[in-house]
């Protein structure tokens, strides 16, 4: 009797694993056939070589890179990244655009982040460039990887992937000399001592020594979609870079946008971060590898690569100016908004359909930067968000300077003052982790993505 029971629960478990299987088989070509369409999930926009720039919470990189001039030698990277959406492919961005000698990649790898350094064991892939493991980008020049498969990932809209992190190990073949570099990465990342060997395939923590707070060559990562997935590019400089938000924290006020978004949208939406700490809209009138400016190209002068040349961009948030009118910009309010003007015209002609929104700067006033808080400034700010308000040049604006202002000193609002990133009493030019969750969260989603 048993045995006959136990063969009829072995038949019965048979016909329903059988339909099972098939189902499994069919969801599989059915994905296999959906066109592949690309959508940006981080971008870390390059602006110059290492170690040029204004990183925060920055660990001492004299034991990791003991002569910036050679840059990274035989040694790797573990870039440690947050995409912004997921998919079951991925592919690189790499960049070597202030470089001075060919770079030399190979070893190069991409996992999921378990802690520190470490990957989730059997996470790890390699990753390709026209079917090779080797790439060498020329000075001024930028390649993109192969697509990999990310099999973690096989549900993207999974909940539980969602603020998981990428580690992209890179090795770099022989001295990379400058080092292309995005400087306020305020995300620990990790790299192993020079002459260390090609260790991206290790999925342990051993072999990488140092911390850094900073990206190196990396500058985006796409996922593939399977549908539309507007992506909504942060355009600006260190207030939207993040300086003085809590380092590791993923609080800047592109975050905080990004989590109410995808609480509406799940994993339909994308919203990356294309600031750099003291950028400017007009300033500074050149730039190359041996004139380095630390707020990077003009962000007129790096539209292409940091917007356009971005996959699925529907929208963008352009919050600039406060440097072109501090004493290492000292621009007219007339040539800040024809910058806006010209970025403005660019964007929509390179990007068909774009929604383009201006963002109101935030006060200076009374900062303790040698640079900011002076009564012109303050003037030329104000003028400004005039403009941004009622040019009608933007299809939308965000009032980020009503979010944070307070009415009785014009300064920041003294709970945004004290800094997150390492504590300390602030500069009155950078809000901190509550002004940056005041200005995301005062975000009207409908003027960002309208229609959704």
């Amino acid at each position: 009797m048993r045995w006959r029971d136990a063969t009829a629960a072995l038949c019965l478990g048979l016909l329903w694993a059988v339909p099972a299987r098939a189902q499994d088989i069919r969801a599989q070509d059915i994905r296999a056939q959906e066109p592949r369409r690309w959508a940006t999930a981080w971008a870390g926009s390059v602006q110059g070589p290492y170690p040029v720039g204004n990183p925060s919470a920055q660990p001492d990189q004299s034991f990791a890179f003991p002569d910036p001039a050679e840059g990274a030698r035989d040694q790797t990277l573990r870039l440690v990244l947050r995409p912004d959406v997921w998919g079951r492919e991925a592919r690189l961005r790499i960049s070597n655009a202030f470089g001075t000698r060919p770079l030399t990649l190979d070893g190069v790898h991409a996992g999921l982040q378990l802690g520190a350094a470490a990957l989730v064991p059997g996470t790890n892939r390699p990753v390709r460039f026209s079917g090779k493991d080797r790439i060498t980008v020329p000075p001024g020049g930028e390649a993109w990887s192969d697509p990999v498969a990310l099999p973690f990932a096989a549900d993207p809209d999974l909940p539980l992937l969602a603020g998981r992190k990428l580690a992209v190990s890179l090795h770099v073949v022989g001295a990379s000399g400058p080092m292309t570099w995005h400087a306020k990465a305020l995300q620990t990342s990790y790299a192993t001592a020079p002459g260390a060997g090609a260790r991206g395939a290790d999925e342990g923590e051993a072999a990488f020594l140092f911390s850094t707070a900073s990206w190196f060559f990396l500058d985006a990562l796409d996922m593939s979609v399977s549908v539309p997935t507007p992506v909504v590019v942060a355009f600006g400089d260190s207030i939207t870079d993040g300086t003085a938000s809590t380092m590791n924290g993923d609080d800047r006020w592109p975050d905080v946008l990004s989590r109410r978004l995808h609480a509406q949208l799940g994993n339909r939406v994308a919203v990356v971060n294309a600031g750099i700490g003291g950028n400017q809209v007009v300033g500074p009138a050149s730039y190359d590898a041996q004139k380095p400016f630390p707020g990077g190209p003009s962000a007129l002068s790096r539209l292409d690569r940091d917007v356009i040349g971005l996959s699925g961009v529907a929208s963008v948030i352009w919050l600039e100016g406060i440097n072109d009118f501090s004493r290492n910009g000292e621009a007219s309010l007339e040539a800040v908004e024809a910058g806006m003007r010209e970025g403005v015209a660019r964007l929509r002609a390179g990007i068909p359909g774009v929604r383009v929104i201006g963002a109101t700067l935030t006060s200076a006033k009374g900062s303790s930067s040698p640079a900011h808080g002076h009564p012109e400034q303050d003037e030329k700010r104000r003028g400004l968000n005039a403009f941004i308000r009622e040019s009608g040049v933007f299809d939308g604006v965000v009032d980020f300077d009503a979010a944070t202002l307070d009415p009785a000193t014009g300064g920041l609002r003294p709970e945004m003052v004290p800094e997150s990133t390492t504590g300390g009493k602030g500069d009155r030019l950078h809000p901190n982790r509550a002004g940056y969750v005041a200005m995301g969260s005062g975000i009207d989603l409908g003027v960002v993505l309208k229609g959704r």
